[in-house]
């Protein structure tokens, strides 16, 4: 089994499947990762130098934008990422769910 999980080449992140400890190197792709620091299982290990401000790519998608620069190996978490989704603070309306759904297509309408 991997021990961590990444869907896309896009990712700049991967998910740890089970505890990493410091020194571990992970296989990824064609290249490998030395882990800097203890990743618990479920959370995100940088699988490259990550920018302060530059997205934080997890499954193709952007989940957040780095808070600082982030080094290769290390815990990628709520100290270092910062999210704009839910977040009404931020100026831009969000969707309501019923909103998103409604978008991605109606149910058909009752036959009588």
């Amino acid at each position: 089994m991997n021990a961590v999980l990444v869907i896309s080449g896009r990712d700049n992140v991967a998910t740890a499947l089970e505890p990493l400890e410091a020194g571990r190197t992970i296989a990824v792709r064609d290249a490998s990762v030395l882990v800097a620091e203890p990743i618990a299982r479920g959370h995100k290990v940088a699988l490259r130098a990550i920018r302060a401000g530059d997205a934080v790519i997890k499954y193709g998608s952007p989940i957040g934008t780095a808070s600082c620069d982030i080094a290769p190996g290390t815990h990628v978490h709520t100290h270092n990422v910062a999210s704009g989704r839910g977040r009404g603070d931020l100026g831009a309306p969000s969707p309501r769910r019923s909103d998103e759904v409604a978008k991605a297509g109606r149910l058909a309408e009752p036959v009588e």
